[in-house]
């Protein structure tokens, strides 16, 4: 979430801005809300103001034993009308707030201007892999060896959900596994933590409410499917006031994601490509202002070392500000190559949103014991997202006589080398 105050100072530059992230932004009604609050505020103090001196005019009246029956009738309509202007009030702070949370992050000062399309390629590491022989697309493969079936995953749930079978889940939870331990030695904190989260814990991590339409709700009890663990974990330290000593907090877990991904889709994202069911080993830090950036670098770089350790071919991919999640500042992707569909495919995005959703969850720290309390930057990233990842293991390492070689990383927590 956005301070408004901040949005009043700049209001040209701010809104400039934001229409790099979406050109319909128009902050003028955010403004003409936030002045009306304003003026019923102050309407509010000066009825206030009244009813405290026209009560200490009954009390002076009383003790010196003289009638106050002339001003009962207008402390009882300043009553009234000072409940009904609260009440005014609270509608303007809520759709104030609803205007407020639908605003994306301001994009950070590196990020390119651009659409969907235009993002830049930073780097990228190791050979893209084009061997003599057609590559076969994971999905075929997968089900001819019986690694995966959608065809019973479907008639169990419905259309995009995947089912492992066999060696193909014994080789999803090697991932999870060794991504989970790999994350754990390099100082990430483990949490296996609830699936589901309340509508508080939504509104913080920019779910809710801008995107309530996409995301499983199970209505009875007022919780949501997790659609990445990023919605949980930047709750951890809800309504908290770290320590600068404490910071950077790091942690990861594992849990699976549940999204809508609603709309038609093409032949390029069959199988595991784009599914409403997938496992993914997110991670995630909370950190001083000041070095939110760095730590950024040094997240993107812990993803990059399970893609690394798996011997995959991937590039570095620095996102627009149209392409950008709502409560990113600034987001780099990492994209595996797929041969058996001739095109990179993101298995982590790694985002700064910098204090937009501390500011929601009220997440502080206090630089030194003498300063004010100060929001938090918080930073995520997959590390990794196992759907696509496995689909580049199955297409990546095909031979041509069909055989799946396992990246020797899994080997000893599967027991077999190839598929």
């Amino acid at each position: 979430m956005l301070d408004i105050r901040e949005l009043r100072e700049h209001p040209a530059d701010m809104e400039a801005r934001l229409k790099t992230r979406d050109p319909s932004i128009d902050l003028a009604p955010l403004f003409e809300l936030d002045d009306t609050r304003r003026k019923l505020i102050s309407e509010v103090e000066e009825l206030k103001a009244e009813k405290n001196r026209g009560s200490q005019e009954v009390a002076a009246r009383k003790k010196a034993r003289q009638s106050a029956e002339d001003l009962f009738g207008r402390l009882s309509e300043i009553s009234t009308r000072t409940s009904r202007l609260d009440e005014a009030l609270r509608g303007v702070e809520r759709d104030i707030e609803d205007l407020v949370g639908r605003l994306p992050n301001v994009p950070h000062s590196s990020v390119p201007v651009g659409g969907k399309d235009d993002k830049i390629v930073l780097r990228t590491f190791g050979s893209r892999r084009e061997p003599a022989f057609a590559v076969r697309h994971h999905l075929e493969i997968g089900e001819e060896k019986g690694l995966l079936d959608f065809r019973r995953a479907a008639a169990i749930a419905g259309a995009k959900f995947p089912m492992y079978v066999g060696r193909g889940a014994l080789l999803e939870m090697a991932l999870i596994q060794f991504m989970i331990f790999h994350h754990a030695r390099r100082g990430y904190t483990p949490i296996f933590p609830p699936f589901v989260a309340n509508a508080e814990s939504f509104f913080v991590s920019s779910q809710l409410p801008k995107f309530a339409d996409d995301v499983y709700a199970i209505e009875k009890d007022g919780l949501y499917l997790n659609p990445t663990a990023e919605s949980i974990l930047v709750n951890l330290h809800r309504g908290e006031i770290l320590t600068a000593e404490e910071l950077p907090k790091k942690y990861v877990a594992y849990t699976p994601c549940f999204r809508r991904e609603a709309g038609s889709y093409g032949e390029g994202e069959r199988g595991l490509i784009r599914v409403h069911q997938f496992n993914k080993v997110e991670l995630f830090k909370f950190t001083a202002p000041e070095t939110s950036y760095a730590e950024q670098d040094a997240l993107i770089e812990d993803a990059e070392s399970v893609l690394q350790a798996l011997g995959m071919h991937y590039r570095v991919a620095l996102l627009t500000t149209e392409d950008m999640a709502q409560q990113a500042s600034k987001t780099v992707d990492l994209e595996v190559y797929l041969p058996g569909q001739g095109r990179y495919y993101e298995v982590s995005s790694c985002s700064n949103c910098e204090a937009f959703q501390a500011r929601r969850g009220n997440i502080r720290y206090r630089p030194s014991p003498k300063e004010k309390p100060a929001f938090v930057h918080t930073l995520n990233g997959s590390g990794l997202a196992t759907s696509r990842l496995m689909a580049a293991i199955l297409e990546n390492n095909q031979a041509e006589d069909g055989t799946i070689e396992v990246p020797a990383a899994l080997r000893p927590l599967v027991g077999f080398d190839t598929l």
